[in-house]
């Protein structure tokens, strides 16, 4: 099953498990069913090299209809909440076309956010990953970014499916790991874990290495690569600039 989503260019390096993969024309996620939200969404940054020229931030958030009603969120989930519908996949990044911008706010593409993370540190992060993806020996970067569940502590709930009663469990923590293709030809790897929550001081605070989000989200990250130098890799924690 596997093989047919190689066919996506942001799946080149790899694409980790879920229940559900969905293909969308500029990004690929992959769904949760147990937490009604993704497990992760792997995208190629390349704001800098738009060949249509940027268009507007739509805000048309809606749910995802190749969900399975059951396993779904819906806008309701999010409505007096206090949790921001937090993008994985940022609505900047995805500025070319229309429809492209439109996909990111698939409800497939959210996680609940605190609104003092999303709107602040959350943001700063997704910034920063542009600026790394317009420097000039960074030929191409892959991002994959989803949520952390802490279970050591008590879960927050939002929303509440009409079907079965079924909540969404607030993240924890939110990871977001890079790859970047250089002009030496080498691969090069970042990757951060953040609380869902209102954060202080400077991003560099919440670089980890690429194999600790490994173990803490559960997944096989850029599982295509292999070796010793890819291993060096994911067990260092570097400056983006």
């Amino acid at each position: 099953m596997q093989g047919i989503f190689s066919f996506k260019p942001e799946t080149r390096y790899g694409c980790p498990a879920a229940d559900h993969i969905l293909v969308n024309r500029y990004y690929v996620t992959g769904y949760s069913y147990y937490f009604r939200q993704a497990k992760w969404a792997l995208e190629i940054v390349d704001p800098d090299k738009s060949i249509m020229g940027d268009v507007r931030r739509l805000n048309n958030f809606r749910p995802d209809f190749r969900v399975p009603k059951r396993f779904r969120a819906d806008l309701s989930d999010y409505r007096h909440s206090g949790f921001d519908r937090g993008h994985l996949v940022a609505s900047e990044n995805m500025s070319d076309v229309a429809i492209q911008n439109s996909e990111t706010f698939l409800l497939s593409n959210m996680s609940p956010q605190t609104p003092q993370f999303n709107r602040q540190k959350w943001r700063q992060l997704e910034h920063a990953v542009r600026k790394l993806d317009k420097q000039d020996n960074v030929l191409e970067t892959y991002v994959i970014t989803g949520p952390i569940f802490d279970f050591t502590v008590p879960i927050r709930m939002i929303g509440e499916n009409d079907m079965n009663g079924i909540r969404i469990p607030v993240p924890s923590h939110f990871f977001k790991c890079l790859l970047a293709e250089v002009k030496s030809g080498q691969l090069k790897m970042w990757a951060f874990e953040m609380e869902n929550a209102d954060m202080n001081g400077d991003l560099a605070d919440y670089r980890v290495t690429t194999a600790y989000v490994e173990q803490r989200a559960g997944i096989l990250l850029w599982d295509k690569l292999t070796g010793s130098e890819i291993e060096k890799e994911k067990n260092s924690v570097r400056k983006m600039w």
